[in-house]
C-alpha cells in the first residue's frame, strides 16, 4: 500500500480537525418538555413551544457579528451587541454623573439647612421633655394626656419668662434711651477720659467720623438696611420658635410609632440589641438636654442674686438673658457675663469690676465641679470627653454644634463600650 505524501495527510488530518471543531461549536437543540396529559397543553402547544425555544436557542448562539437567517429573526430585528461596561467612555461618563448627583445632593441640603437645623432642635427638645411624658404615663396616664400637659407646662413656662422679660425690657429701654445723653456726659466727664483726650484728641477725631458718617447717603441707606434686617431675623426667629413648637408637639405625641418604624426597618436578630442601645442613647440626649437646663437655671438665679446685691439694674432681664445663653456650652456662661460687665459698666465701674470677680469665680466653679459631675451623673461621659466634644462641636458646627456635641459624644462612648470592646475580646 503506497503512503500518501506528508503534504496529503497534512491536509486530511486538518479537514478532519475542522469537522470536528464545527461539529462542537454547532449549536445543541433542547427537546421540547414532555408535558403530562393532565397539564392542559396540547401536543400541538409542546410542539410549538419546542419550536420557539429551538429559534431561541439557535437566535443566542450566533457568532459575534452574524447575521441572523430571516426565518429565524424576530418580529423586532435583532438584539446588538452588549454596551462594553468596561470602556474608559463608559466609566467616565457613569462617574461623571454620580458626580453631578452628588453635588446635586450637596446643593439641596445646603438649601435645607435651616429646616434642618429646626427638626434637630425640635427632636432634641422631644428627647428631653420625653422622660416626662414617660412618668406621667407611669402613673396611669395615657400618652395624649401626658403629652398635653407636659406641652402645656412648657407653654407655661415661656409665658411666664416672656411677662418676666418684655415689660421690663420695654420700659427700662425707654429709661436707657432717656439716660443715654446723661451716661454719654459722664463717661465725657471722667477724669481719666480727658487726660486720655487732651494728649490723642479722641473726642474731635470721633467726631468729625460721626459728621462723614451722617452725612454719607450709603452708610444711611446701610443703616436703616440693616435696621429692617434685624426687624426681619426678629420675625424669622419668632416664626422658627413657632415651628419648633410645633414639631416638639407633633414628635412627643407620636415618638413610640416612630420609634417602632425605625425599629422595624432592622433585621429581626438584631433587633433587640439595637433597640436597647437606642433606647439608652436617646436617653441619655434627655438626661444631657435635663442636666444642662439645671445648670443655666443655677446661674441665672446665682447670677440675678448677685445682681440685686450689687445693686446692678436690669437684675431679672439680664438674669433671663443669662440663663437662656447658659443652655450654650462652654462658652454661653462667658456671654452672659460679659453682657452683664457691659451694662454694670455705664453705671458704675465699680459694679462691672464686682460682677467681673463673681463670674470669674463662679465659672471655674461650674466648668470644673458643677457641670462634669452634672454631666456625668446624666449622660456617663468623663469631664475631659465632655469640653473636647462642645470645642469640636462648636467649631464645625457653631451653637447647633455645641448644643449636640455631647449627646453625640455620649452615643458614641456607649457603642464603644458595649458593641466595640465586647468584639475586640471575643477575637
Amino acid at each position: 500500500m503506497l503512503r500518501q505524501p506528508l503534504f496529503k495527510r497534512w491536509a486530511d488530518f486538518r479537514q478532519r480537525q475542522r469537522e470536528i471543531l464545527r461539529a462542537s461549536n454547532a449549536p445543541t437543540l433542547i427537546a421540547p418538555t414532555p408535558t403530562a396529559p393532565d397539564a392542559g397543553v396540547t401536543p400541538a402547544e409542546g410542539r410549538q413551544t419546542g419550536e420557539q425555544t429551538e429559534r431561541d436557542i439557535l437566535t443566542d448562539t450566533l457568532p459575534l457579528g452574524a447575521q441572523e437567517p430571516p426565518s429565524r429573526r424576530h418580529d423586532y430585528g435583532t438584539a446588538g451587541r452588549p454596551l462594553n461596561r468596561q470602556s474608559p467612555f463608559y466609566v467616565g461618563l457613569v462617574g461623571a454623573f454620580g458626580v453631578l448627583v452628588a453635588y446635586g445632593l450637596f446643593r439641596a441640603l445646603g438649601q435645607l439647612t435651616q429646616v434642618i437645623t429646626l427638626l434637630i432642635v425640635a427632636f432634641f427638645m422631644t428627647l428631653a421633655l420625653n422622660p416626662l411624658v414617660e412618668a406621667l404615663n407611669r402613673r396611669g396616664l395615657r400618652r395624649p394626656a401626658s403629652v398635653t400637659i407636659v406641652f402645656v407646662g412648657l407653654v407655661a413656662v415661656f409665658t411666664a419668662l416672656g411677662f418676666v422679660v418684655v415689660p421690663p425690657v420695654t420700659q427700662q429701654g425707654g429709661l436707657l434711651a432717656d439716660n443715654a445723653p446723661r451716661y454719654l456726659d459722664n463717661l465725657l466727664a471722667n477724669q481719666f477720659v480727658q487726660n486720655f483726650d487732651s494728649h490723642y484728641h479722641v473726642l474731635d477725631k470721633v467726631r468729625v467720623e460721626l459728621e462723614k458718617l451722617v452725612t454719607d447717603g450709603n452708610f444711611m441707606s446701610g443703616f436703616f438696611g440693616g435696621v429692617l434686617g434685624a426687624g426681619k431675623a426678629l420675625a424669622s426667629g419668632l416664626l422658627g420658635f413657632l415651628t419648633v413648637l410645633v414639631l416638639t408637639l407633633y414628635f412627643l405625641s407620636s415618638l413610640p410609632k416612630v420609634k417602632e418604624a425605625a425599629y422595624g426597618m432592622v433585621p429581626r436578630s438584631r433587633r433587640p440589641r439595637f433597640m436597647s442601645l437606642s433606647e439608652e442613647i436617646m436617653r441619655r440626649v434627655g438626661s444631657y438636654a435635663i442636666g444642662q437646663v439645671a445648670v443655666a437655671t443655677l446661674n441665672a438665679i446665682l447670677s440675678w442674686v448677685m445682681m440685686s446685691i450689687v445693686g446692678i439694674r436690669y437684675a431679672a432681664v439680664l438674669a433671663v438673658v443669662v440663663g437662656f445663653l447658659g443652655l450654650i456650652p462652654m462658652v454661653g456662661a462667658s456671654l452672659g457675663a460679659a453682657i452683664v460687665c457691659l451694662v454694670a459698666v455705664f453705671d458704675d465701674p465699680t459694679k462691672a469690676v464686682i460682677a467681673l470677680v463673681y463670674y470669674i469665680a463662679y465659672q471655674q466653679l461650674e466648668n470644673y465641679v458643677i457641670a462634669p459631675r452634672i454631666m456625668q451623673r446624666t449622660v456617663s461621659v468623663p469631664g475631659a470627653v465632655t469640653v473636647i466634644a462642645a470645642l469640636a462641636g462648636a467649631t464645625l458646627l457653631g451653637i447647633l454644634g455645641a448644643l449636640l456635641a455631647i449627646p453625640v459624644a455620649a452615643g458614641l462612648l456607649l457603642i464603644y463600650e458595649e458593641v466595640l470592646l465586647p468584639r475586640q475580646h471575643q477575637t
